[in-house]
């Protein structure tokens, strides 16, 4: 068995461990039907957002898990190099850059299977949450598991993250909502990162509603935004347990004064901004997040006109998370085709989480995009790669398959990119690279 062999063979017997399986030095990936590099400087914009790099019979020469070209499968062989490359035929699939994912809540301790069917009978979300249930249904069942309960479980997405073509993932706390909860969330990205081969990007979302202990009291939110500010993010910030923080500011969580103080401290501790914003009603929150130069605005649902233009001129990604009002089953969405057109940085996440969003798949989230918010395939793509990545900070390193950047690659069992979307509920993903390293392959992946 070759080395490829074997590493197919690795990543298709299960193991999934952290970068451990190279398939050469020296790589030579070429017979694409399509390879879409998405190349280009900076994240794409307006009508920017469907120019997809595409590249037929394309071919990327891949040396020590950087991209040493790309280009179409005669340019590239042609090079000395790829002669001592080891080959990797797709065959005619897809290729195309790795997602990134850049709105999970990873770590949780259960599903809420319970609340789905109270969903469908007719509660709202707001209505469970004020018995009990929702986010504090999840921080409840988090506080009581231990950290190798949330470790498995995590594992278990990870995997099946990478197996529908997700390289990169932003992934928050926010179940824990008290020191030791929040801290044991973050410890634990922390390990997951350095174990397995997803990249993972930590988000502090210690604001994501009051904890019921602090409910009902007087001052009970300022109380817990103090022990935010005073117990929390010190530690957090010395030991670089997460690049930025997060507020659900939104109807029933924290209000945007109160949001602006969190994310205020939270810069002061290293931690870039990011909101929850405009999800079940409009406060404002999108505003503050331009205001204080935020990294991203995520949901949007509820943004009315002048907010648009706003995004429209602003650096703030507005990152649109279709799953989440598929799930809830509503019928507003966040309004993408006006946000492209005034010209925002349009991003997509699946928000994979236990109560309002739990799916793992980003071709379904394309699928949602396409559908619910008549973005073309080309712009879902965009989204889900170059702009993602911009949102995260990691545009000069991921995102699109350019000279340089780490050969991330999501190879689809299909002739167009536009069956990816098309094929909804179905997992066409026949391998994920990351870094140069097979993560995830078929049961037909070795020849």
């Amino acid at each position: 068995m070759d080395r490829l062999a074997q590493a197919e063979a690795c990543a298709t017997g299960g193991a999934f461990r952290h970068n451990t399986t190279a398939l050469t030095d020296s790589l030579l990936i070429t017979g694409a039907s399509q390879l879409l590099t998405l190349h280009g400087r900076g994240p794409r914009r307006g009508s920017s957002l469907s120019n997809l790099g595409l590249i037929k019979d394309g071919a990327v020469l891949v040396c020590d898990g950087l991209i040493a070209a790309v280009g179409t499968r005669g340019q590239i062989e042609a090079l000395p190099e790829a002669s001592a490359a080891e080959k990797l035929d797709l065959s005619g699939r897809v290729a195309l850059p790795g997602f990134v994912d850049s709105h999970t809540h990873l770590v949780h301790a259960a599903s809420r299977a319970e609340e789905y069917e109270l969903k469908i009978a007719g509660a709202s979300y707001e209505e469970i949450a004020r018995k009990g249930g929702g986010i504090l249904n999840s921080v409840k069942k988090l506080r009581a598991a231990t950290s190798e309960e949330l470790k498995r479980r995590a594992q278990a997405a990870l995997k099946r993250l990478a197996a529908h073509g997700t390289t990169t993932i932003e992934a928050k706390s926010g179940y824990g909502l008290d020191v030791s909860s929040e801290l044991k969330i973050l410890r634990l990205q922390k390990e997951l990162a350095a174990e397995q081969p997803l990249e993972i990007v930590s988000t502090f979302l210690g604001a994501h509603v009051v904890p019921a202990e602090y409910r009902g009291k007087a001052g009970g939110a300022e109380r817990y935004i103090q022990l935010i500010e005073q117990n929390l993010l010190p530690e957090i910030g010395e030991s670089r347990l997460a690049e930025f923080c997060d507020v659900f500011c939104d109807r029933g969580a924290f209000t945007v004064k109160q949001s602006k103080r969190v994310l205020q401290a939270g810069r002061q501790w290293g931690l870039a901004p990011r909101l929850h914003a405009e999800q079940l009603s409009r406060t404002g929150a999108t505003r503050l997040g331009i205001l204080l130069r935020a990294v991203s605005c995520d949901h949007l649902e509820q943004v009315n006109g002048s907010d648009i233009q706003a995004l429209g001129k602003s650096e703030t990604v507005a990152t649109l998370l279709p799953g989440c009002d598929f799930h809830l089953g509503l019928k507003r969405h966040a309004p993408a085709r006006a946000l492209i057109e005034a010209g925002a940085i349009v991003s997509l996440a699946t928000d994979y989480n236990p109560g309002t969003s739990p799916t793992l798949s980003m071709p379904m989230i394309l699928s949602l995009a396409c559908t619910q918010l008549r973005m073309t395939p080309a712009e879902a793509i965009a989204a889900a790669t170059i702009n993602a990545a911009y949102s995260l900070r990691r545009e000069k390193r991921i995102g699109s398959l350019e000279v340089g950047k780490e050969a991330d690659l999501a190879i689809f069992e299909v002739a167009d990119y536009r069956e990816i979307p098309y094929y909804f509920g179905v997992n066409h993903c026949w391998m994920t690279v990351k870094r140069g390293r097979v993560i995830h392959g078929t049961a037909k992946t070795a020849n």
